[in-house]
């Protein structure tokens, strides 16, 4: 197979680019017609907490066969928090499919991907998607791409990119908006376009062997195995190469293979522009260079955005420990995280006297982290996350976002008021329909923290919330304080009925009856700005009077769950989130009443 096409499918979140991956899996004949994934949807998003929250996290590569062409299809995230993942991955691919909401737009996070793609020459196909939605305006989409192409293009030809309509969930792909969109139609014009635009790969074959480490991959037999496209040369099983930074250590490639449908097939030899996956280089990091041994110089660095926000991770140390989590102490936790910097780009780690300060690029990088580590077994408790500071030419300065929202115009006045709370500076407001404003605010990454879930809630989940790094500015005010105070388990021991009745009185409940608690745990919010202690261990005492009232039944309001990302958000500067398989608990850092009271007075 001479022929060969390489292409990233970028877009942002919801815009439908799993969901034309898959019409493009299924309409290949990559599966016979009884084979399960036939039914599915969503295909590429192997990953369990992809599937969960319908977002793709990890970047991953799949091959399709057309015309006697191999297409190398690389599907890369769409939320800027895994942006990491697309900077990494862009530099396998020739050109890009860029997937366009034909209602909303172009978004922060097109832009991203875009001025990236563009910044690597990939020749772009724009593919208009959900053309079939009610609200779909495709002439203003299409002026607002134009736009955005001539704000970004770093030289003309970059302005000469072509067009195709689809609805995805349906596989079909239209060369020109259609008259009825209830027509016939599949995704070979689609296939036709990358065959004829996207330029093959210009990699030599003739040089010796160089690649980019661009992923890395674990099988339980192979050990590590590496992930890239081949640069120049050709590499075959039994063939030597080294690591250019470390040219004195001689590999030999055990396995070869690349890809054909979603799955690894074994391969004897391969050349300069295939993407292929190698095992023998146990050692071998991400965007590190492997080479012939004949040629020692190394392939340009990836390039990766910097982290705009920390959390503290500790060992869990509350009474509860170890009870239900299966990896507990420091040096497990250590392992771990150790392994997870091998493949996550985006993320640093700082080891401290009895913890670990982990950035990342915003909550949901650090909250997939979390959860992926609760899931695994680990038992931990982390800290507020909190925005980076850097001192640059000696002053402190704080990330600032460009935050997009999109709502119904009935939620006007939520919208001004909590980013007036927040500092939010207001950069433009219009009117996108009849029904929904679009607003673009300036606000410090310190201000977003907790700022997209409350949002959410405030509106009845009809918001469309994204934003985009701006850069670092000067530090700003401080802000006033957005939560009221913790109700606060006095006791260790089981929450009875009593109570929490008495308890809910105060505000809102997190924990049902029946629960153990401990003391400095946090059982719920208070609806004034103090923390209470309170014993919801407390029984009713009972008599031998029989009562004509009805004050032995209790009715308890259903309590308030949290997500792990909701949780984090929640966090004061002295409290912690413990975090077990099992369980997501509040707590004081201090958990007696009298510790808490002496740090206060230190302080």
């Amino acid at each position: 197979m001479n022929d060969i096409r390489n292409i990233a499918v970028i877009a942002h979140v919801d815009h439908g680019k799993t969901t034309l991956i898959d019409a493009l899996l299924k309409q290949t004949n990559v599966f016979r017609n009884n084979q399960k994934e036939m039914s599915q949807d969503l295909i590429m998003d192997s990953n369990v907490l992809e599937k969960e929250r319908g977002i793709t996290i990890l970047a991953k590569n799949c091959a399709i066969f057309y015309n006697n062409t191999k297409i190398n299809i690389i599907d890369t995230p769409g939320h800027a928090d895994f942006s990491g993942e697309v900077e990494r991955t862009l530099g396998m691919a020739d050109g890009a499919l860029l997937i366009i909401d034909a209602q909303e737009g172009p978004m922060p996070q097109t832009r991203f991907v875009l001025k990236n793609a563009l910044k690597f020459g990939l020749k772009i196909i724009v593919v208009i998607n959900k053309i079939d939605k009610i609200n779909a305006d495709i002439k203003k989409t299409e002026q607002r791409i134009d736009d955005l192409f001539l704000e970004l293009a770093e030289n003309e030809s970059q302005l000469l990119f072509s067009k195709l309509y689809a609805i995805a969930r349906e596989g079909k792909i239209f060369t020109a908006f259609p008259k009825d969109i209830h027509q016939k139609a599949n995704i070979t014009p689609l296939l036709n376009m990358n065959i004829e635009q996207i330029p093959k790969p210009k990699n030599n074959r003739e040089d010796l062997f160089k690649m980019s480490v661009t992923s890395l991959d674990y099988d339980s037999h192979l050990g590590r195995i590496i992930v890239g496209k081949i640069h120049q040369g050709t590499i075959g099983v039994g063939q030597k190469v080294i690591l250019t930074h470390t040219p004195a250590k001689v590999y030999t490639v055990e396995k070869l293979f690349e890809w054909q449908g979603l799955n690894k097939v074994e391969i004897s030899e391969s050349y300069a522009g295939n993407i292929i996956a190698l095992s023998g280089v146990s050692e071998a990091k991400i965007g590190e260079t492997l080479s012939d041994p004949q040629d020692i110089a190394s392939l340009p660095a990836l390039s990766i955005g910097e982290p705009t926000l920390q959390i503290t991770i500790f060992p869990n140390t509350s009474p509860f420990s170890g009870q239900e989590g299966q990896f507990t102490t420091i040096r497990q936790i250590e392992q771990r995280l150790n392994k997870e910097l091998e493949s996550n780009l985006s993320l640093r780690i700082k080891k401290e006297n009895n913890s670990f300060v982990l950035f990342g690029r915003g909550e949901l990088h650090l909250s997939i982290l979390l959860e992926t580590l609760r899931r695994e077994g680990y038992e931990m408790e982390v800290g507020k996350p909190e925005v980076i500071v850097k001192t640059i030419e000696g002053i402190k300065k704080e990330p600032v976002e460009e935050v997009f929202i999109i709502i119904p115009s009935e939620f006007q006045g939520i919208i001004n008021q909590e980013l007036g709370k927040r500092l939010g500076v207001l950069v433009q407001a219009k009117h996108i329909s009849e029904s929904e404003m679009e607003f673009t605010y300036n606000i410090t990454s310190r201000a977003t923290i907790s700022l997209r879930s409350l949002l959410l809630t405030l509106t009845k989940g009809t918001i469309v919330y994204n934003s985009q790094l701006l850069g670092w500015h000067p530090v700003g005010k401080v802000l006033p304080k957005l939560r009221h105070g913790a109700l606060i388990a006095d006791q260790t021991g089981t929450a009875l009925s009593y109570g929490l009745d008495s308890a809910q009185g105060r505000g809102i409940i997190f924990i049902s009856p029946g629960e153990k608690v401990y003391e400095g745990m946090i059982i719920g919010l208070n609806a004034k700005d103090e923390d209470i202690s309170i014993n919801v261990c407390k029984g009713k005492k009972l008599t031998n009077m029989r009562s004509k009232s009805s004050d032995g039944i209790v009715h308890l309001t259903t309590p308030t769950v949290y997500s792990l990302e909701q949780s984090l958000d929640f966090l004061e500067q002295d409290e912690l989130l413990e975090i077990t398989p099992k369980s997501l608990r509040f707590r004081k850092k201090y958990l007696t009443e009298i510790d808490r009271k002496r740090n206060k007075k230190r302080k």
